[in-house]
Protein backbone atom coordinates (compact mmCIF):
# COMPACT_ATOMS: atom_id res chain seq x y z
CA UNK A 1 0.00 0.00 0.00
CA UNK A 2 1.77 2.98 -1.29
CA UNK A 3 1.54 6.58 1.00
CA UNK A 4 -1.36 8.35 -1.08
CA UNK A 5 -3.64 4.87 -0.26
CA UNK A 6 -2.52 4.69 3.41
CA UNK A 7 -3.68 8.28 3.55
CA UNK A 8 -7.18 8.01 2.28
CA UNK A 9 -7.96 4.99 4.75
CA UNK A 10 -6.57 7.26 8.26
CA UNK A 11 -9.24 9.10 9.88
CA UNK A 12 -9.98 12.99 9.92
CA UNK A 13 -9.44 15.38 13.13
CA UNK A 14 -10.57 18.51 12.51
CA UNK A 15 -8.51 21.53 14.34
CA UNK A 16 -9.25 25.09 14.30
CA UNK A 17 -6.49 27.77 14.14
CA UNK A 18 -5.68 30.57 15.49
CA UNK A 19 -4.57 33.75 14.40
CA UNK A 20 -1.50 35.68 15.38
CA UNK A 21 0.65 38.62 14.07
CA UNK A 22 3.60 37.82 11.94
CA UNK A 23 5.51 40.27 10.02
CA UNK A 24 2.40 43.32 10.28
CA UNK A 25 0.25 40.03 8.70
CA UNK A 26 -2.18 38.18 10.59
CA UNK A 27 -1.08 34.65 9.98
CA UNK A 28 -2.80 31.06 11.33
CA UNK A 29 -1.48 28.23 13.50
CA UNK A 30 -2.01 25.54 15.64
CA UNK A 31 0.45 23.65 18.26
CA UNK A 32 2.42 21.24 17.17
CA UNK A 33 2.31 19.15 20.48
CA UNK A 34 -1.47 18.45 19.55
CA UNK A 35 -0.54 17.57 15.83
CA UNK A 36 2.48 15.33 16.96
CA UNK A 37 0.50 13.47 18.98
CA UNK A 38 -2.76 13.27 16.76
CA UNK A 39 -0.62 11.85 13.87
CA UNK A 40 1.41 9.77 16.59
CA UNK A 41 -1.98 8.01 17.43
CA UNK A 42 -2.95 6.86 13.84
CA UNK A 43 -5.01 10.10 12.68
CA UNK A 44 -4.44 13.04 10.35
CA UNK A 45 -5.14 16.25 11.74
CA UNK A 46 -6.87 18.50 9.07
CA UNK A 47 -6.43 22.17 9.97
CA UNK A 48 -9.46 24.23 9.14
CA UNK A 49 -8.51 28.22 9.02
CA UNK A 50 -10.10 30.81 10.93
CA UNK A 51 -11.17 33.05 8.53
CA UNK A 52 -14.42 35.20 7.63
CA UNK A 53 -17.17 32.34 5.96
CA UNK A 54 -15.20 28.93 7.35
CA UNK A 55 -18.60 27.96 9.41
CA UNK A 56 -20.86 28.15 6.26
CA UNK A 57 -18.69 25.94 4.55
CA UNK A 58 -18.03 23.32 6.99
CA UNK A 59 -19.36 20.71 5.29
CA UNK A 60 -16.71 20.96 2.70
CA UNK A 61 -14.50 19.56 5.28
CA UNK A 62 -16.36 16.10 5.43
CA UNK A 63 -15.50 13.06 6.13
CA UNK A 64 -15.15 14.25 9.59
CA UNK A 65 -14.32 11.70 12.26
CA UNK A 66 -13.16 13.82 15.25
CA UNK A 67 -12.91 17.39 16.80
CA UNK A 68 -9.99 18.68 18.65
CA UNK A 69 -10.29 22.35 20.13
CA UNK A 70 -8.18 23.75 21.82
CA UNK A 71 -6.15 27.36 22.82
CA UNK A 72 -7.59 31.22 22.17
CA UNK A 73 -9.15 34.16 22.89
CA UNK A 74 -11.83 34.48 25.11
CA UNK A 75 -15.23 33.42 24.16
CA UNK A 76 -17.98 36.16 23.23
CA UNK A 77 -19.48 36.49 26.88
CA UNK A 78 -23.06 37.03 24.95
CA UNK A 79 -23.38 33.64 23.23
CA UNK A 80 -23.64 32.40 27.10
CA UNK A 81 -26.07 35.07 27.53
CA UNK A 82 -23.96 37.35 29.83
CA UNK A 83 -22.55 41.36 29.37
CA UNK A 84 -19.40 42.04 28.89
CA UNK A 85 -17.50 41.65 32.19
CA UNK A 86 -20.57 41.70 34.16
CA UNK A 87 -20.30 42.49 37.86
CA UNK A 88 -16.74 44.14 37.11
CA UNK A 89 -15.61 47.65 37.78
CA UNK A 90 -14.36 49.52 34.90
CA UNK A 91 -11.18 49.63 37.01
CA UNK A 92 -10.99 45.66 37.28
CA UNK A 93 -12.00 45.59 33.34
CA UNK A 94 -9.31 47.33 32.54
CA UNK A 95 -6.68 45.63 34.71
CA UNK A 96 -7.85 42.41 32.99
CA UNK A 97 -7.26 43.68 29.83
CA UNK A 98 -4.12 44.96 30.31
CA UNK A 99 -2.81 41.89 32.17
CA UNK A 100 -4.51 39.48 29.45
CA UNK A 101 -4.27 41.70 26.53
CA UNK A 102 -3.75 38.87 23.83
CA UNK A 103 -6.91 36.96 25.24
CA UNK A 104 -9.45 39.44 25.81
CA UNK A 105 -10.02 40.52 21.94
CA UNK A 106 -12.49 38.63 21.03
CA UNK A 107 -12.29 36.96 18.00
CA UNK A 108 -15.72 36.49 16.46
CA UNK A 109 -14.90 34.01 13.26
CA UNK A 110 -12.92 31.28 15.73
CA UNK A 111 -16.00 31.79 17.80
CA UNK A 112 -18.81 30.96 15.10
CA UNK A 113 -16.69 28.35 13.51
CA UNK A 114 -16.04 25.96 16.58
CA UNK A 115 -19.14 26.45 18.31
CA UNK A 116 -20.91 25.15 14.95
CA UNK A 117 -18.22 22.19 15.19
CA UNK A 118 -18.82 21.67 18.81
CA UNK A 119 -22.94 21.27 18.14
CA UNK A 120 -22.22 19.31 14.88
CA UNK A 121 -20.18 16.66 17.13
CA UNK A 122 -22.82 16.83 19.94
CA UNK A 123 -25.47 15.95 17.42
CA UNK A 124 -23.87 13.55 15.43
CA UNK A 125 -21.78 11.92 18.75
CA UNK A 126 -18.70 12.82 16.44
CA UNK A 127 -15.37 12.49 19.10
CA UNK A 128 -14.43 15.76 20.69
CA UNK A 129 -11.66 16.75 22.36
CA UNK A 130 -11.90 20.42 24.16
CA UNK A 131 -8.10 21.35 25.63
CA UNK A 132 -8.70 24.84 27.73
CA UNK A 133 -10.65 27.68 25.82
CA UNK A 134 -12.11 24.03 23.46
CA UNK A 135 -13.28 22.75 26.75
CA UNK A 136 -14.80 26.43 27.10
CA UNK A 137 -16.50 26.03 23.96
CA UNK A 138 -17.77 22.86 24.40
CA UNK A 139 -19.70 24.12 27.51
CA UNK A 140 -21.31 27.34 25.99
CA UNK A 141 -22.23 25.06 23.35
CA UNK A 142 -24.04 22.90 25.18
CA UNK A 143 -25.74 25.66 27.72
CA UNK A 144 -23.16 26.55 30.34
CA UNK A 145 -21.78 29.51 31.35
CA UNK A 146 -18.34 30.62 31.99
CA UNK A 147 -16.58 32.95 34.96
CA UNK A 148 -15.14 36.13 32.55
CA UNK A 149 -12.26 36.38 34.73
CA UNK A 150 -11.51 33.53 37.92
CA UNK A 151 -8.86 35.99 39.55
CA UNK A 152 -11.31 38.74 40.18
CA UNK A 153 -14.88 36.20 40.55
CA UNK A 154 -12.97 33.48 42.64
CA UNK A 155 -9.64 33.35 44.14
CA UNK A 156 -10.46 37.29 45.99
CA UNK A 157 -13.64 35.64 47.44
CA UNK A 158 -11.29 32.40 48.49
CA UNK A 159 -9.74 30.93 51.54
CA UNK A 160 -5.86 31.77 51.43
CA UNK A 161 -5.36 27.79 51.63
CA UNK A 162 -7.93 27.07 48.73
CA UNK A 163 -6.31 30.30 46.44
CA UNK A 164 -5.41 29.11 43.19
CA UNK A 165 -3.29 30.99 40.38
CA UNK A 166 -4.73 29.86 36.92
CA UNK A 167 -1.99 31.53 34.98
CA UNK A 168 1.49 33.13 35.94
CA UNK A 169 3.41 34.96 32.96
CA UNK A 170 6.59 35.02 34.78
CA UNK A 171 6.68 31.04 34.97
CA UNK A 172 4.13 30.54 32.00
CA UNK A 173 5.34 27.04 31.00
CA UNK A 174 6.47 26.26 34.39
CA UNK A 175 3.41 27.10 37.11
CA UNK A 176 1.58 24.41 38.35
CA UNK A 177 -1.28 23.68 40.87
CA UNK A 178 -2.87 20.93 42.05
CA UNK A 179 -6.71 19.42 41.24
CA UNK A 180 -8.50 17.31 42.84
CA UNK A 181 -9.19 14.54 40.71
CA UNK A 182 -12.67 12.34 40.93
CA UNK A 183 -12.99 8.68 41.81
CA UNK A 184 -14.12 6.49 38.66
CA UNK A 185 -13.54 9.30 36.01
CA UNK A 186 -11.54 8.67 32.82
CA UNK A 187 -8.97 11.43 34.51
CA UNK A 188 -8.78 8.46 37.77
CA UNK A 189 -8.50 5.85 35.09
CA UNK A 190 -5.09 7.89 33.69
CA UNK A 191 -3.28 9.38 36.30
CA UNK A 192 -4.35 6.83 38.97
CA UNK A 193 -0.85 4.99 38.99
CA UNK A 194 0.67 8.49 39.95
CA UNK A 195 -1.61 9.70 42.73
CA UNK A 196 -1.65 9.26 46.74
CA UNK A 197 -4.68 7.72 47.06
CA UNK A 198 -5.25 9.74 50.17
CA UNK A 199 -5.02 12.82 48.17
CA UNK A 200 -6.21 11.67 44.68
CA UNK A 201 -4.13 14.73 43.28
CA UNK A 202 -2.24 15.75 40.52
CA UNK A 203 -0.20 18.92 39.44
CA UNK A 204 -1.04 20.40 36.32
CA UNK A 205 -0.21 23.48 34.02
CA UNK A 206 -2.35 27.03 33.59
CA UNK A 207 -2.66 29.17 30.89
CA UNK A 208 -6.32 30.58 31.43
CA UNK A 209 -7.80 33.59 33.11
CA UNK A 210 -11.62 32.54 32.60
CA UNK A 211 -13.37 29.14 33.56
CA UNK A 212 -16.65 26.92 33.59
CA UNK A 213 -19.00 28.59 36.18
CA UNK A 214 -21.99 26.39 35.54
CA UNK A 215 -21.32 23.12 33.81
CA UNK A 216 -23.84 22.38 31.18
CA UNK A 217 -26.10 19.90 32.58
CA UNK A 218 -24.89 16.94 30.35
CA UNK A 219 -21.63 16.95 31.97
CA UNK A 220 -19.82 15.58 35.01
CA UNK A 221 -16.91 16.88 36.60
CA UNK A 222 -13.61 14.77 36.29
CA UNK A 223 -11.34 17.33 38.43
CA UNK A 224 -11.61 20.32 40.72
CA UNK A 225 -9.06 23.11 41.41
CA UNK A 226 -8.43 23.78 45.43
CA UNK A 227 -10.93 27.31 45.00
CA UNK A 228 -13.46 24.96 43.38
CA UNK A 229 -13.33 25.75 39.44
CA UNK A 230 -13.82 22.69 37.34
CA UNK A 231 -10.35 21.84 35.69
CA UNK A 232 -12.02 18.89 33.60
CA UNK A 233 -15.33 17.10 32.46
CA UNK A 234 -16.99 14.64 30.54
CA UNK A 235 -19.92 12.87 28.85
CA UNK A 236 -20.55 9.81 30.92
CA UNK A 237 -23.33 8.52 28.40
CA UNK A 238 -21.12 9.78 24.97
CA UNK A 239 -17.88 7.84 26.63
CA UNK A 240 -16.87 4.73 25.07
CA UNK A 241 -13.01 4.92 22.88
CA UNK A 242 -13.63 1.44 21.67
CA UNK A 243 -17.32 2.37 20.50
CA UNK A 244 -16.21 5.35 18.86
CA UNK A 245 -17.49 7.75 21.79
CA UNK A 246 -15.85 10.39 23.50
CA UNK A 247 -16.94 14.07 24.36
CA UNK A 248 -14.39 15.57 26.84
CA UNK A 249 -13.05 19.17 28.39
CA UNK A 250 -9.82 19.91 29.65
CA UNK A 251 -9.04 23.18 31.13
CA UNK A 252 -5.15 22.62 31.67
CA UNK A 253 -2.92 21.60 28.30
CA UNK A 254 -1.57 17.66 29.29
CA UNK A 255 0.28 17.93 25.91
CA UNK A 256 2.57 20.45 27.28
CA UNK A 257 3.15 18.97 30.72
CA UNK A 258 6.65 18.23 30.04
CA UNK A 259 9.39 18.31 32.56
CA UNK A 260 12.00 21.65 32.37
CA UNK A 261 14.38 21.17 28.77
CA UNK A 262 12.97 17.79 27.55
CA UNK A 263 9.97 16.12 25.99
CA UNK A 264 9.20 13.73 28.91
CA UNK A 265 5.87 14.15 30.20
CA UNK A 266 5.21 14.81 34.01
CA UNK A 267 3.07 12.22 34.17
CA UNK A 268 2.85 8.87 32.07
CA UNK A 269 -0.92 9.59 32.02
CA UNK A 270 -0.79 12.91 30.35
CA UNK A 271 -0.80 11.66 26.80
CA UNK A 272 -3.96 9.53 27.56
CA UNK A 273 -6.44 11.59 26.66
CA UNK A 274 -5.21 12.19 23.06
CA UNK A 275 -4.61 8.29 22.97
CA UNK A 276 -7.77 7.69 24.10
CA UNK A 277 -9.68 10.20 21.77
CA UNK A 278 -8.00 9.05 18.50
CA UNK A 279 -9.07 5.42 19.54
CA UNK A 280 -12.48 6.95 19.49
CA UNK A 281 -11.56 8.29 16.63
CA UNK A 282 -10.56 5.48 14.62
CA UNK A 283 -13.80 3.10 16.17
CA UNK A 284 -15.86 6.82 15.04
CA UNK A 285 -14.46 6.16 11.54
CA UNK A 286 -14.98 2.63 11.33
CA UNK A 287 -18.31 2.74 12.32
CA UNK A 288 -19.69 5.18 10.07
CA UNK A 289 -17.82 3.55 6.75
CA UNK A 290 -19.66 0.35 8.12
CA UNK A 291 -22.65 2.43 7.59
CA UNK A 292 -22.32 4.03 4.78
CA UNK A 293 -21.19 0.75 3.01
CA UNK A 294 -25.16 -0.87 4.04
CA UNK A 295 -26.62 2.11 2.93
CA UNK A 296 -25.01 2.34 -0.50
CA UNK A 297 -25.65 -1.74 -0.90
CA UNK A 298 -29.04 -0.48 -0.44
CA UNK A 299 -28.85 2.22 -2.63
CA UNK A 300 -27.37 0.14 -5.59
CA UNK A 301 -30.07 -3.14 -4.30
CA UNK A 302 -32.85 -0.10 -5.09
CA UNK A 303 -31.35 0.60 -8.51
CA UNK A 304 -31.11 -3.01 -9.64
CA UNK A 305 -34.87 -3.84 -8.64
CA UNK A 306 -35.74 -0.59 -10.61
CA UNK A 307 -33.73 -1.56 -13.61
CA UNK A 308 -35.49 -5.19 -13.14
CA UNK A 309 -38.92 -3.85 -12.97
CA UNK A 310 -38.04 -1.79 -16.63
CA UNK A 311 -36.92 -4.78 -18.20
CA UNK A 312 -39.31 -7.08 -17.11
CA UNK A 313 -41.86 -4.45 -18.32
CA UNK A 314 -40.41 -4.61 -21.48
CA UNK A 315 -40.47 -7.82 -22.51
CA UNK A 316 -44.15 -7.57 -21.18
CA UNK A 317 -44.90 -5.06 -24.21
CA UNK A 318 -42.90 -7.18 -26.92
CA UNK A 319 -45.00 -10.14 -25.40
CA UNK A 320 -48.16 -8.60 -25.65
CA UNK A 321 -47.54 -7.03 -29.02
CA UNK A 322 -46.42 -10.22 -30.27
CA UNK A 323 -49.11 -12.84 -29.58
CA UNK A 324 -52.25 -9.78 -30.22
CA UNK A 325 -50.08 -9.10 -33.26
CA UNK A 326 -50.57 -5.21 -32.37
CA UNK A 327 -48.20 -2.68 -33.36
CA UNK A 328 -46.59 -0.68 -30.39
CA UNK A 329 -47.56 2.94 -30.05
CA UNK A 330 -44.39 5.64 -30.48
CA UNK A 331 -44.76 6.41 -26.92
CA UNK A 332 -44.06 2.58 -26.18
CA UNK A 333 -41.04 2.47 -28.02
CA UNK A 334 -38.64 3.42 -25.71
CA UNK A 335 -40.23 1.04 -23.25
CA UNK A 336 -38.63 -1.65 -25.73
CA UNK A 337 -35.77 -0.09 -26.01
CA UNK A 338 -34.84 -1.27 -22.78
CA UNK A 339 -35.61 -4.82 -23.16
CA UNK A 340 -33.53 -4.78 -26.83
CA UNK A 341 -30.37 -2.97 -24.69
CA UNK A 342 -30.82 -5.98 -22.06
CA UNK A 343 -30.77 -8.78 -25.17
CA UNK A 344 -27.92 -7.17 -27.14
CA UNK A 345 -25.99 -7.32 -23.57
CA UNK A 346 -26.27 -10.39 -22.58
CA UNK A 347 -26.31 -12.49 -25.58
CA UNK A 348 -22.77 -12.17 -26.54
CA UNK A 349 -20.92 -15.27 -26.80
CA UNK A 350 -18.06 -16.14 -24.58
CA UNK A 351 -14.09 -16.43 -26.20
CA UNK A 352 -14.64 -19.63 -26.00
CA UNK A 353 -17.87 -20.16 -28.08
CA UNK A 354 -16.05 -17.63 -30.55
CA UNK A 355 -13.00 -19.68 -31.11
CA UNK A 356 -15.32 -22.75 -31.48
CA UNK A 357 -17.33 -21.63 -34.27
CA UNK A 358 -14.54 -20.02 -36.05
CA UNK A 359 -12.47 -23.22 -35.41
CA UNK A 360 -15.42 -24.76 -37.49
CA UNK A 361 -15.84 -22.15 -39.95
CA UNK A 362 -18.96 -20.49 -38.79
CA UNK A 363 -19.34 -16.38 -39.20
CA UNK A 364 -20.73 -14.21 -36.44
CA UNK A 365 -22.97 -11.46 -37.33
CA UNK A 366 -21.63 -8.12 -36.08
CA UNK A 367 -18.23 -9.81 -34.95
CA UNK A 368 -16.53 -6.74 -34.12
CA UNK A 369 -19.40 -5.57 -31.43
CA UNK A 370 -18.28 -8.71 -29.53
CA UNK A 371 -15.01 -8.66 -29.58
CA UNK A 372 -14.88 -5.28 -28.60
CA UNK A 373 -17.76 -6.20 -26.13
CA UNK A 374 -15.79 -8.86 -24.41
CA UNK A 375 -12.62 -6.71 -24.31
CA UNK A 376 -14.50 -4.38 -22.73
CA UNK A 377 -15.86 -7.25 -20.56
CA UNK A 378 -12.32 -8.12 -19.64
CA UNK A 379 -11.41 -4.55 -18.73
CA UNK A 380 -14.31 -4.14 -16.40
CA UNK A 381 -13.32 -7.21 -14.19
CA UNK A 382 -9.83 -6.18 -14.24
CA UNK A 383 -10.40 -3.19 -12.39
CA UNK A 384 -13.04 -4.29 -10.80
CA UNK A 385 -10.32 -6.94 -9.21
CA UNK A 386 -8.38 -3.98 -8.72
CA UNK A 387 -10.78 -2.16 -6.77
CA UNK A 388 -11.84 -4.74 -4.35
CA UNK A 389 -7.86 -5.75 -3.79
CA UNK A 390 -7.94 -2.00 -2.45
CA UNK A 391 -11.57 -2.62 0.14
CA UNK A 392 -10.77 -3.32 3.72
CA UNK A 393 -12.20 -6.61 4.55
CA UNK A 394 -14.94 -4.84 6.37
CA UNK A 395 -16.44 -3.51 2.60
CA UNK A 396 -15.79 -7.03 1.26
CA UNK A 397 -17.75 -8.72 3.52
CA UNK A 398 -20.75 -6.23 3.05
CA UNK A 399 -20.37 -6.58 -0.60
CA UNK A 400 -20.61 -9.93 -0.43
CA UNK A 401 -23.08 -10.72 1.26
CA UNK A 402 -25.00 -7.70 -1.02
CA UNK A 403 -24.59 -9.96 -3.96
CA UNK A 404 -24.85 -13.46 -2.75
CA UNK A 405 -28.39 -12.32 -1.83
CA UNK A 406 -28.65 -10.81 -5.25
CA UNK A 407 -28.12 -14.12 -6.21
CA UNK A 408 -30.43 -16.35 -4.21
CA UNK A 409 -33.14 -13.78 -4.86
CA UNK A 410 -32.10 -13.75 -8.95
CA UNK A 411 -32.39 -17.50 -8.52
CA UNK A 412 -35.51 -18.00 -7.22
CA UNK A 413 -37.14 -15.53 -8.89
CA UNK A 414 -35.96 -17.15 -12.25
CA UNK A 415 -37.41 -20.68 -11.11
CA UNK A 416 -40.60 -19.22 -10.34
CA UNK A 417 -40.64 -17.99 -13.96
CA UNK A 418 -39.68 -21.19 -15.46
CA UNK A 419 -42.31 -23.08 -13.33
CA UNK A 420 -44.91 -20.48 -14.67
CA UNK A 421 -44.18 -21.28 -18.44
Amino acid sequence: MDSSEFSRILPRVLIVSRRTVRKNKFVDFVGEYHLDLIVAYGAVPVIVPRVAGIHMLLESFEPIHGVLLCEGEDINPALYGAADFSGLSLEEIEEVRRLHASDTAIDHEKDSIELRLARLCIERNIPFLGICRGSQVLNVACGGTLHQDVEKEMVTKCEEETATVHIDYSDYDGHRHPVRVVENSPLHAWFRDSMEEAKMEIWVNSYHHQGVKRLADRFVPMAFARDGLTEGFYDPDAYDPEEGKFIMGLQFHPERMRRPGTEEFDYPGCPAAYQEFVKAVIAYQRKVSSTANIENCQRLGEEMENKRKNIVRSFSLAKHAYVYKQEMPPAKEQELQVGAEFLEANAALNPQQEKRLKQMGATVRNASSYLERFKMNEERKTAARIMMEKMPIEQLSVLHSFYHMMGKICSEVFDKKLKAT
